[in-house]
């Protein structure tokens, strides 16, 4: 698992989870589908520049970021998606595209749309393009305290 301090931080709080291998895959689509998993319970990190600060998104794999909708919920000013240059450099041992959403991993925001609490588990990257993690999703708003709010879309 390339993200070290993340199975610290989850055998650190005696989390139970399960590391799924998979073929090589790029888009959280993709990942649900080699995985068997419903697009719903597989949520993908969207890294975002709110107001200028850097900040994560996490949303179901088969929803996009509203973004109006983000900033409104916000009370921001400006909010788009973050360029690859611009957040490479915040998650050092991951694969860019492959980031967990822990944002205390990288001392960034961390931002869940309200629609991934409809499953018990979650799974998300581990910081690769060949392994995710599956725990309960009780666990990870618990250990994680996102900031829940609206703004998935189909």
């Amino acid at each position: 698992m390339p993200v070290k301090r993340l199975k610290e931080m989850l055998d650190s709080h005696n989390v139970k989870y399960v590391i799924i291998s998979h073929s090589p895959a790029y888009t959280a689509q993709e990942i649900a589908a080699a995985a068997h998993i419903h697009g719903q319970a597989m949520a993908k990190t969207v890294m975002v520049e709110i107001d200028g600060k850097m900040a994560m998104a996490v949303l179901p794999a088969s929803s996009q970021i509203d973004f109006d909708r983000l900033k409104q919920a916000l009370g921001a000013i400006h909010v788009e998606l973050a360029a690859e240059e611009e957040f490479k450099g915040i998650c050092p041992d991951c694969e860019v595209g492959a980031m967990p959403p822990f944002g205390s991993l990288y001392g960034i925001d961390l931002y869940m749309d309200h629609s991934l609490n409809q499953d018990e588990d979650i799974y998300f990257n581990a910081g690769s393009h060949r392994e995710l993690v599956k725990m309960a999703l009780q666990d990870y708003v618990a250990l994680m305290k996102p900031h829940i709010i609206s703004f998935g879309a189909k």
